[in-house]
Protein backbone atom coordinates (compact mmCIF):
# COMPACT_ATOMS: atom_id res chain seq x y z
CA UNK A 1 0.00 0.00 0.00
CA UNK A 2 2.80 2.42 0.87
CA UNK A 3 4.56 1.53 -2.36
CA UNK A 4 1.40 2.26 -4.37
CA UNK A 5 0.99 5.67 -2.70
CA UNK A 6 4.57 6.62 -3.52
CA UNK A 7 4.11 5.60 -7.13
CA UNK A 8 0.89 7.63 -7.37
CA UNK A 9 2.57 10.82 -6.12
CA UNK A 10 3.39 13.09 -9.10
CA UNK A 11 7.03 13.45 -9.89
CA UNK A 12 8.53 16.87 -9.19
CA UNK A 13 9.42 18.74 -12.38
CA UNK A 14 13.09 18.87 -13.21
CA UNK A 15 14.62 22.10 -11.96
CA UNK A 16 16.44 24.10 -14.62
CA UNK A 17 17.19 27.75 -15.44
CA UNK A 18 14.08 28.20 -17.57
CA UNK A 19 11.81 26.84 -14.86
CA UNK A 20 13.34 29.08 -12.21
CA UNK A 21 13.16 32.19 -14.42
CA UNK A 22 9.54 31.55 -15.41
CA UNK A 23 8.58 30.97 -11.78
CA UNK A 24 10.35 34.17 -10.76
CA UNK A 25 8.50 36.18 -13.41
CA UNK A 26 5.19 34.78 -12.19
CA UNK A 27 6.04 35.48 -8.55
CA UNK A 28 7.15 39.01 -9.43
CA UNK A 29 3.52 40.01 -9.85
CA UNK A 30 2.78 39.12 -6.24
CA UNK A 31 5.83 40.42 -4.39
CA UNK A 32 7.50 42.98 -6.66
CA UNK A 33 11.22 43.27 -7.27
CA UNK A 34 12.08 44.07 -3.65
CA UNK A 35 10.26 41.00 -2.37
CA UNK A 36 11.64 38.67 -5.01
CA UNK A 37 14.28 36.59 -3.24
CA UNK A 38 15.85 33.25 -4.05
CA UNK A 39 14.32 31.94 -0.84
CA UNK A 40 10.82 33.00 -1.97
CA UNK A 41 11.33 31.43 -5.39
CA UNK A 42 12.60 28.21 -3.81
CA UNK A 43 9.49 28.06 -1.63
CA UNK A 44 7.31 28.53 -4.70
CA UNK A 45 9.15 25.66 -6.41
CA UNK A 46 9.02 23.50 -3.27
CA UNK A 47 12.79 23.13 -3.11
CA UNK A 48 15.50 24.29 -0.72
CA UNK A 49 17.12 27.63 -1.53
CA UNK A 50 20.61 26.11 -2.05
CA UNK A 51 19.20 24.15 -5.01
CA UNK A 52 18.85 27.42 -6.92
CA UNK A 53 22.52 28.29 -6.51
CA UNK A 54 23.40 25.45 -8.88
CA UNK A 55 21.79 27.61 -11.59
CA UNK A 56 22.26 31.19 -10.38
CA UNK A 57 25.10 32.44 -8.24
CA UNK A 58 23.08 35.42 -6.96
CA UNK A 59 19.95 37.47 -7.53
CA UNK A 60 21.56 39.55 -10.28
CA UNK A 61 22.29 36.41 -12.28
CA UNK A 62 18.64 35.46 -11.92
CA UNK A 63 17.52 38.93 -13.03
CA UNK A 64 19.71 38.56 -16.12
CA UNK A 65 17.93 35.33 -17.01
CA UNK A 66 14.52 36.83 -16.26
CA UNK A 67 15.23 39.77 -18.58
CA UNK A 68 16.40 37.38 -21.27
CA UNK A 69 13.20 35.36 -20.96
CA UNK A 70 11.19 38.57 -21.21
CA UNK A 71 13.08 39.43 -24.39
CA UNK A 72 12.42 35.98 -25.89
CA UNK A 73 8.69 36.36 -25.29
CA UNK A 74 8.70 39.91 -26.60
CA UNK A 75 10.60 38.98 -29.76
CA UNK A 76 8.20 36.13 -30.53
CA UNK A 77 5.22 38.47 -30.29
CA UNK A 78 6.73 41.41 -32.15
CA UNK A 79 8.17 39.31 -34.98
CA UNK A 80 4.69 37.96 -35.64
CA UNK A 81 3.18 41.46 -35.74
CA UNK A 82 5.97 43.62 -37.15
CA UNK A 83 4.31 46.24 -39.38
CA UNK A 84 5.79 47.50 -42.65
CA UNK A 85 6.80 51.12 -42.87
CA UNK A 86 9.68 53.55 -42.81
CA UNK A 87 12.31 53.78 -40.06
CA UNK A 88 10.21 56.17 -37.98
CA UNK A 89 7.14 53.94 -38.04
CA UNK A 90 9.23 50.85 -37.32
CA UNK A 91 11.02 52.47 -34.39
CA UNK A 92 7.76 53.84 -33.03
CA UNK A 93 6.14 50.39 -33.21
CA UNK A 94 9.16 48.77 -31.55
CA UNK A 95 9.06 51.17 -28.60
CA UNK A 96 5.32 50.74 -28.18
CA UNK A 97 5.83 46.99 -28.16
CA UNK A 98 8.65 47.26 -25.63
CA UNK A 99 6.51 49.33 -23.28
CA UNK A 100 3.53 47.02 -23.67
CA UNK A 101 5.61 43.97 -22.73
CA UNK A 102 7.36 45.61 -19.80
CA UNK A 103 3.98 46.61 -18.37
CA UNK A 104 2.92 42.97 -18.32
CA UNK A 105 5.20 42.44 -15.31
CA UNK A 106 5.19 44.27 -12.02
CA UNK A 107 8.46 46.25 -11.89
CA UNK A 108 9.12 44.89 -15.38
CA UNK A 109 11.20 47.86 -16.50
CA UNK A 110 13.40 47.68 -13.40
CA UNK A 111 14.02 43.99 -14.01
CA UNK A 112 14.84 44.62 -17.66
CA UNK A 113 17.03 47.68 -17.15
CA UNK A 114 20.76 47.27 -16.60
CA UNK A 115 20.76 43.49 -16.99
CA UNK A 116 23.02 41.40 -19.19
CA UNK A 117 21.31 39.03 -21.58
CA UNK A 118 22.37 35.43 -21.08
CA UNK A 119 22.22 34.36 -24.72
CA UNK A 120 22.08 35.85 -28.22
CA UNK A 121 18.31 36.32 -28.31
CA UNK A 122 18.77 40.07 -28.65
CA UNK A 123 21.05 39.95 -31.71
CA UNK A 124 18.62 39.07 -34.51
CA UNK A 125 15.91 41.62 -33.58
CA UNK A 126 18.50 44.33 -32.99
CA UNK A 127 20.13 43.61 -36.34
CA UNK A 128 16.73 43.89 -38.04
CA UNK A 129 15.97 47.22 -36.36
CA UNK A 130 19.38 48.66 -37.19
CA UNK A 131 19.06 47.46 -40.78
CA UNK A 132 15.76 49.33 -41.09
CA UNK A 133 17.37 52.51 -39.76
CA UNK A 134 20.35 52.22 -42.10
CA UNK A 135 17.99 51.63 -45.03
CA UNK A 136 16.24 54.84 -43.98
CA UNK A 137 19.42 56.83 -44.44
CA UNK A 138 21.19 56.63 -41.07
CA UNK A 139 24.84 55.81 -40.79
CA UNK A 140 25.63 52.69 -38.78
CA UNK A 141 26.67 54.86 -35.83
CA UNK A 142 23.60 57.07 -36.22
CA UNK A 143 21.33 54.03 -36.33
CA UNK A 144 22.83 52.70 -33.11
CA UNK A 145 22.43 56.05 -31.38
CA UNK A 146 18.86 56.44 -32.66
CA UNK A 147 17.88 53.01 -31.38
CA UNK A 148 19.53 53.47 -28.00
CA UNK A 149 17.99 56.93 -27.52
CA UNK A 150 14.45 55.69 -28.15
CA UNK A 151 15.10 52.55 -26.09
CA UNK A 152 16.44 54.55 -23.12
CA UNK A 153 13.44 56.88 -23.24
CA UNK A 154 11.04 53.93 -23.18
CA UNK A 155 12.78 52.09 -20.35
CA UNK A 156 12.99 55.24 -18.25
CA UNK A 157 9.37 56.16 -18.91
CA UNK A 158 8.09 52.75 -17.84
CA UNK A 159 10.26 52.71 -14.70
CA UNK A 160 8.65 55.98 -13.64
CA UNK A 161 5.20 54.82 -14.76
CA UNK A 162 5.38 51.63 -12.73
CA UNK A 163 6.96 53.32 -9.72
CA UNK A 164 4.09 55.81 -9.45
CA UNK A 165 1.50 53.02 -9.33
CA UNK A 166 -1.11 51.92 -8.85
CA UNK A 167 0.04 48.36 -8.26
CA UNK A 168 -1.32 45.81 -10.74
CA UNK A 169 -4.65 44.45 -9.57
CA UNK A 170 -5.11 47.10 -6.89
CA UNK A 171 -7.97 49.58 -6.61
CA UNK A 172 -5.65 52.53 -6.09
CA UNK A 173 -5.53 55.52 -8.40
CA UNK A 174 -1.82 56.07 -8.36
CA UNK A 175 -0.37 59.54 -7.82
CA UNK A 176 -2.62 61.86 -5.76
CA UNK A 177 -2.65 64.96 -7.96
CA UNK A 178 -4.94 66.97 -5.70
CA UNK A 179 -2.63 66.53 -2.71
CA UNK A 180 0.33 67.38 -4.93
CA UNK A 181 -1.34 70.59 -6.12
CA UNK A 182 -2.09 71.62 -2.54
CA UNK A 183 1.53 71.14 -1.53
CA UNK A 184 2.67 73.18 -4.51
CA UNK A 185 0.18 76.04 -4.17
CA UNK A 186 3.03 78.58 -4.18
CA UNK A 187 4.42 77.10 -7.39
CA UNK A 188 1.50 77.25 -9.85
CA UNK A 189 3.32 76.10 -12.98
CA UNK A 190 4.79 73.11 -11.16
CA UNK A 191 1.38 72.25 -9.76
CA UNK A 192 -0.23 72.61 -13.19
CA UNK A 193 2.36 70.25 -14.67
CA UNK A 194 1.04 67.36 -12.55
CA UNK A 195 -1.82 66.22 -14.80
CA UNK A 196 0.40 66.44 -17.87
CA UNK A 197 3.09 64.28 -16.29
CA UNK A 198 1.07 61.84 -14.21
CA UNK A 199 -2.55 61.52 -15.37
CA UNK A 200 -2.71 59.83 -18.79
CA UNK A 201 0.35 57.63 -19.09
CA UNK A 202 -0.54 56.35 -22.57
CA UNK A 203 -0.91 59.84 -24.00
CA UNK A 204 2.20 61.00 -22.16
CA UNK A 205 4.27 58.18 -23.58
CA UNK A 206 3.07 58.90 -27.11
CA UNK A 207 3.81 62.62 -26.80
CA UNK A 208 7.29 61.97 -25.49
CA UNK A 209 8.01 59.33 -28.11
CA UNK A 210 6.94 61.71 -30.88
CA UNK A 211 9.35 64.31 -29.51
CA UNK A 212 12.17 61.76 -29.32
CA UNK A 213 11.59 60.61 -32.90
CA UNK A 214 11.46 64.20 -34.14
CA UNK A 215 14.74 64.91 -32.37
CA UNK A 216 16.33 61.78 -33.83
CA UNK A 217 15.30 62.84 -37.33
CA UNK A 218 16.68 66.34 -36.82
CA UNK A 219 19.98 65.51 -35.14
CA UNK A 220 20.97 62.01 -36.25
CA UNK A 221 19.58 61.58 -39.75
CA UNK A 222 21.98 62.97 -42.38
CA UNK A 223 20.52 66.04 -44.13
CA UNK A 224 20.47 64.29 -47.50
CA UNK A 225 18.18 61.60 -46.09
CA UNK A 226 15.68 63.97 -44.48
CA UNK A 227 12.31 64.42 -46.19
CA UNK A 228 11.75 67.68 -47.96
CA UNK A 229 9.39 70.41 -46.76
Amino acid sequence: MVREEREAKPERARLDRATVASTALRLLGDVGLDGLTLRAIAKELDVKAPALYWHFKDKQALLDEMATEMLRRMTADLDAARPPGDWSQALEAAMRGLREHLLRYRDGAKVYSGTHFTDMSYAAPMEAHLRTLVAGGFTAAGAARAWFTAYSYTIGYVIEEQSMGPLPGSDGEGYDLEARAERLAEYPLTAEAGPEMFRDQDAGFEAGLAAVLAGIATTLLPPAARPGP
